[in-house]
């Protein structure tokens, strides 16, 4: 969703649907001016947009994490009595941080349904009893800090709204999202990655992972999903990947999606070479190219092309 406007009620009746407590407790109705911009990542939201006031916030969320960043020359950002760095992005699970400036400010953020992102904690530490929380609103260093600014221009620049058949890209930016927001903060889950992980049944659990991978890499998997079905934590099944195959499932992953690319550009079924790479979790174009010729000798292009100009007819008269 995007648009902008100049209604003050649009402001807290399109960030409520992301953040419920969203409120604004003083704004100058004069210089205002809202551009939003939102995405849907599943069980997470992409949001940012530019407010153009003298603004003073307050977001309290409830059953959610929320991962933000104001950015401007004159914010003041705090939780309490405590002063927060207005030049880095803040986490927080319910505390209410509440934030001001006086001209203008973009605002970044991604919000996080709190039990999904229990979910995938647990079943990547594969430690069924963690309670994922934040115990701290800053990143938990510098470097964290330019990572999360990093992949979240990543993300906003790669959500492509126009292009639907992507279910596959959204479950990994989903992914991608909520694992370096929980890399950048600290969180409950900071000791249960720290923790040895599960390593039995290393054969039969990547066995298991591979014709899982086969069957349903169409479909918008995660790492977690493979390893959910392996009866494995993730960290456990990237040990055992390791081990058996000297690769992670992650790229195990990939090139069975990189194969059900090539199969899509062969029959040539009409649709760009861009539309097919997205329906199977290729987002860049040039990374696509370079993984596809290193797997195939050529480049998806010409495989296109070639299809393309085999008509029904003509195939017919070579068989």
């Amino acid at each position: 969703m995007q648009f902008t406007s100049r209604n003050v009620d649009d402001v807290e009746s399109t960030w409520r649907q992301y953040v419920p407590s969203a409120a604004l407790q003083k704004v100058d109705p004069k210089r205002f001016r809202f551009e939003w911009r939102s995405a849907d990542l599943g069980s997470a939201s992409l949001v940012r947009y530019e407010l153009a006031a003298q603004i003073h916030s307050t977001a309290e969320p409830h059953d959610q994490l929320l991962a933000c960043r104001v950015d401007s020359p004159d914010a003041r950002v705090w939780s309490k009595d405590r002063d927060l760095d207005a030049s880095a992005p803040w986490l927080t699970d319910g505390a209410a941080v509440q934030a001001q400036w006086l001209h203008s400010a973009r605002v970044r953020a991604l919000v996080f349904d709190r039990v999904a992102a229990q979910d995938r904690a647990r079943q990547v530490t594969g430690d069924d009893g963690v309670e994922l929380r934040a115990t701290g609103f800053a990143p938990r260093s510098a470097a964290a800090a330019v990572q999360w600014e990093r992949m979240f221009h990543y993300l906003d620049a790669s959500v492509d709204d126009e292009v639907g058949d992507d279910r596959i890209l959204r479950a990994e930016f989903e992914r991608h999202a909520l694992m370096t927001t929980l890399a950048t903060f600290a969180t409950t889950m900071t000791d249960a990655l720290q923790r040895t992980p599960q390593r039995s049944g290393a054969p039969l659990t990547v066995r298991r992972a591979l014709a899982y991978i086969e069957e349903n890499a169409h479909l918008p998997i995660t790492v977690d999903d493979v390893a959910s079905a392996s009866f494995i934590s993730t960290r456990g099944l990237q040990y055992a990947f390791r081990r058996a195959l000297d690769m992670t499932p992650t790229e195990a992953l990939r090139r069975v999606r990189l194969d059900g690319a090539h199969r899509d550009l062969e029959r040539g079924d009409g649709a760009s070479v861009r539309v097919i790479a997205r329906r199977w979790g290729f987002s860049h174009p040039s990374r696509f190219t370079s993984a596809y010729r290193d797997a195939y000798g050529g480049t998806p292009a010409a495989v296109a092309d070639s299809a393309r100009r085999v008509t029904p007819g003509e195939d017919s008269v070579r068989t």
